[in-house]
């Protein structure tokens, strides 16, 4: 009878840890990163994922000039800010958002879509866009080799490779 209940017990411990590989997501690629800010009496949080060029170019392979994307990697980067919001030009109320940027050789411009989750820009719907701002673009003193997104001092801020994005953001 003990082994029958070992047997029982191990092949029990094996499904499970066959269970749990099969369930498990494999690494991403890109690391997600968070981050928060308070502008005004508005707490704003941005959510994405951090690819690297990996000798890529922006306006080339990643971040194609013309194409909207996705503003990082995997899923479409997320805003969520707990009051109001101006972005640029762009009123933002209350509420959860998804983030894309526009890229050119002349500038970025900024898409604020009212869909709360998408993959990537593949479900991208230009008809459900809150709005768009331009973005003021210049060439970073050092290139940056993970996309990174920051706010600061009423600034909200897109480094990679040597492109610089930024535009003001102010809450009430």
């Amino acid at each position: 009878m003990r082994i029958s209940v070992l047997g029982l017990a191990l092949a029990i411990g094996v499904l499970c840890s066959a269970q749990e590989t099969k369930d498990a997501k494999p690494p991403r690629l890109s690391p997600h990163d968070k981050v928060s800010a308070t502008v005004g009496k508005t707490n704003i949080t941005m959510e994405y994922g951090r690819p690297f060029l990996k000798g890529r170019h922006v306006g080339g392979e990643v971040a194609p000039y013309g194409e909207v994307w996705r503003t990082g990697a995997d899923e479409a980067t997320t805003l969520v800010t707990n009051g109001d919001l101006t972005i640029g030009t762009l009123k933002v109320p209350k509420g959860s958002y998804t983030v894309f940027t526009l890229p050119t050789k002349d500038g970025w411009t900024l898409i604020v879509n009212r869909v709360e989750s998408q993959w990537g820009a593949f479900e991208y719907k230009q008809d459900m866009d809150l709005g768009r701002t331009k973005m003021t673009v210049k060439t970073a003193k050092t290139p940056v080799e993970q996309f990174t997104i920051t706010i600061a001092g009423g600034v909200l801020k897109m480094a990679w490779d040597t492109t610089e994005a930024s535009v003001q953001i102010s809450g009430k």
